[in-house]
């Protein structure tokens, strides 16, 4: 699963893999095995059954020394002290915090600044008449609305999201581990000293005062999702539309969030993960489930299996998809996401009516890695519009966007501005995290 057919072919893998019953032994990568759901039924009992655990402390290979510290899934897939990697009470009490800090988010003014970036964003190459439409939209967007909901500081956001990349892609995924926690430590030490109003400060100041260490390791996960999920998201749904005829009459009209779900259903963002371990040993329809093994649930794989199949208008309207996940560890994200995805498409399409696509889409790649569902590159084309610049007055009181790794302390509404130290402090969250990375590491 880590290997360019894959990438290439994912549901021809899947219709063979669907060949040993519910569940079939991969590789994630050479040398680490797990078992790969690929039927719907089982996947939904897995995701809400008492008998299956998310705790990695239970990955035998991993307990036995038997998976390289170097290993391109472990940050995946290592245990963290955070919602997605606990259980029972542990993972309520995390999962407390994450929900009721994403539920303090405006909803009116994530709409106003995803509009806002989106707009920046499609001015910057607006008079070209080209533009790849995952480096230069799906990819930034995402970015600098993270920044904006977390309260950070757009060269860390940059380097959060460059790391996370080389997680999901599992090329140099050791250096981008370390890059995403040497981030986070940055964030959570500008957050502790210059609280604002973000999910990250949200997060450290919550009623339950969790240390800053398990904050780091929740921001991981949403991470994850509001940057690397998010753009695939976006990247899979621009192409849909692209490409399916059913929407190339009338770009501007186009039902944005049938698209979307027919995504969820067809390219899932996030194709495969939800790692659970046996608590004991199981049998579900013929297959054995051992513990100690990783059971990956394939979302892409149980959304299109055969025995669950829908038609078009059904996948519109239903909603039954795993992409979400299912049961306990259901995204906490999942309206966010949603609304961030439909805002940039349908910016973009009414900015830009008869963008099309460039090339063939026989020519387009897909970048490797077992976990995720993403587009190399999406090249468009358009008519040319000239970005005409508002007048000065009109700019001292419009909000500015931030560029691309600027520093959200531009914008007016973030307060005075207060850089992070270039020098980073040797703090006791420092310490506790970079031990956590020499025990990633393997180091003694």
């Amino acid at each position: 699963m880590f290997d360019e057919e894959f990438a290439r072919d994912p549901a021809g893998v899947y219709d063979r893999l669907r060949g040993y019953g519910v569940a079939a032994p991969v590789a994630l990568e050479p040398g680490v095995q797990a078992l790969l759901v690929t039927h719907y039924k089982t996947a939904r009992y897995i995701l809400t059954s008492p008998d299956f655990s998310k705790d990695p402390h239970r990955w035998r290979d991993l307990r036995e020394g038997r998976v390289p510290a170097d290993s391109r899934v472990l940050p995946m897939m290592a245990p963290r002290p955070n919602c997605l990697f606990s259980d029972d009470t542990v993972h309520q009490a995390r999962r407390q915090v994450v929900d009721e800090s994403l539920g303090k988010i405006d909803d009116y003014e994530l709409r106003r600044y995803v509009e806002q970036v989106a707009d920046d964003l499609i001015d910057s190459f607006a008079r070209t008449g080209r533009a790849d439409l995952i480096a230069q939209y799906a990819k930034r967007l995402p970015l600098m609305v993270f920044n904006k909901m977390f309260g950070c500081p757009g060269d860390v956001g940059d380097r959060l999201v460059e790391g996370m990349g080389k997680i999901f892609d599992g090329v140099e995924a050791e250096s981008g581990n370390v890059q995403v926690t040497e981030g986070l430590i940055e964030l959570i030490t500008h957050k502790q000293a210059v609280p604002g109003s973000d999910v990250t400060t949200w997060m450290l100041q919550h009623a339950s005062r969790p240390d800053a260490e398990e904050v780091i390791h929740q921001l991981v996960t949403l991470l994850g999702a509001g940057s690397e999920a998010e753009q695939n998201l976006i990247g899979n749904a621009l192409l849909k539309i692209l490409t399916d005829p059913r929407f190339a009459d009338d770009r501007v009209n186009v039902p944005i969030g049938t698209a979307i779900e027919e995504v969820l259903w067809q390219e899932t963002p996030l194709a495969n993960y939800a790692v659970h371990y046996a608590r004991r040993p199981v049998d579900i329809y013929g297959t054995h489930f051992p513990e100690g093994i990783p059971i990956v649930i394939s979302f892409a794989a149980c959304n299109t299996d055969p025995e669950e199949i829908l038609d078009a208008d059904q996948r519109a309207t239903s909603r039954s998809h795993l992409s979400w996940s299912a049961g306990p560890h259901r995204c906490p994200a999942q309206p966010h996401a949603l609304s961030i995805g439909r805002i940039a498409i349908e910016r973009l399409f009414n900015r830009l009516p008869d963008v099309q696509i460039a090339v063939d889409p026989a020519e387009l790649t897909w970048r490797t890695g077992p976990f995720h569902r993403a587009l190399h590159t999406l090249p468009a084309q358009f008519t040319p519009h000239v970005v005409t610049e508002p007048p000065a007055a009109a700019r001292a009181v419009s909000p500015a966007v931030p560029r691309p790794g600027a520093a959200l302390a531009t914008l007016p509404d973030s307060g005075p501005v207060h850089p992070v130290p270039a020098r980073r402090p040797r703090s006791p969250l420092r310490r506790l995290a970079q031990a956590w990375l020499r025990w990633w590491r393997g180091d003694t």
